[in-house]
């Protein structure tokens, strides 16, 4: 079974992306690395994402092709268990993975399963512009939905904006609310197309989402590619402590029992 792996990836030093970690990483899964993006125009209509995601599928040569952001890792003891599991499951068109999001290097939520291990050798008509993002994969205009398709016990480790500072999340995203806008012709739930708007309502999602963040996790026990840039957070980057919120949020039981039912249940 020959693996692809494809990211995609624009001017990440500016952006702060640990992408030097997860180009390591993926190198070490895959049997091909396909890097896309690389001239992604800074201000975009939303489609374009999802056509830039389906290049980088196109590009791949392997049986089977993972997709990731250059903040998904996986843990380097789970490499060998990703290609077996996809080497046994050659009838399905997807595999889905859990997601583990973290905001801070101590906690986590398992956020949701994604589709993107995808059977590229058997399906060749996969597509990647489903769903309400336009970035899931379909297979003739029928979205691939984690709830029919193998799952893995392996999970993909999120780290969200963790190695941004406040000012490169607002442009960041007020960048993508701009492109939202002009592909919806609405805002979503992305506050506004100026910095100030779209950070305040991003900020405003953080602190529902991190609420969630109720599981445990110990420093070294992060993938090694990550370990050492999670150890050298500073005080102005979101990981650091959540921009304070590491301290502020307050979780009740009923955060604890969803969250260990998600995991163990």
């Amino acid at each position: 079974m020959k693996l692809s792996v494809f990211t995609t990836m624009t001017d990440p030093e500016s952006r702060n992306d640990p992408y030097k970690e997860a180009l390591k990483c993926y190198e070490d899964l895959g049997d091909e690395l396909i890097v896309v993006g690389k001239d992604w125009p800074k201000e975009f209509s939303f489609d374009l994402i999802g056509k830039i995601f389906h290049e980088g599928f196109d590009k791949c040569s392997g049986d089977w092709v993972i997709r990731m952001d250059l903040d998904y890792f996986f843990h380097e003891n789970d490499l060998n268990n990703i290609r077996k599991f996809l080497s046994t499951n050659n009838n399905s068109p997807a595999v889905a993975f859990p997601q583990y999001q973290f905001f801070t290097h101590d906690r986590y939520h398992i956020k949701t399963k994604l589709c993107i291990a995808l059977n590229k050798k058997k399906f060749p008509e996969i597509k990647i512009d489903g769903g309400g993002d336009l970035c899931q994969p379909t297979i003739n205009n029928e979205q691939i939905l984690h709830t029919s398709v193998p799952k893995i016990n392996t999970p993909i480790w999120q780290y969200d904006s963790m190695f941004r500072t406040k000012k490169i999340i607002a442009d960041d995203r007020a960048r993508f609310a701009r492109a939202w806008n002009r592909y919806f012709n609405d805002w979503g739930d992305r506050g506004g197309g100026t910095p100030e708007e779209a950070y305040a309502a991003w900020l405003d999602m953080i602190k529902i989402k991190y609420k969630k963040h109720t599981l445990k996790m110990n420093l070294n026990n992060h993938p090694k590619y990550i370990k050492e840039k999670l150890k050298d957070l500073t005080s102005d980057q979101f990981g650091y402590n959540a921009f304070g919120l590491q301290n502020e949020i307050k979780r009740d039981m009923f955060d604890y029992i969803k969250a260990y039912k998600e995991k163990y249940l």
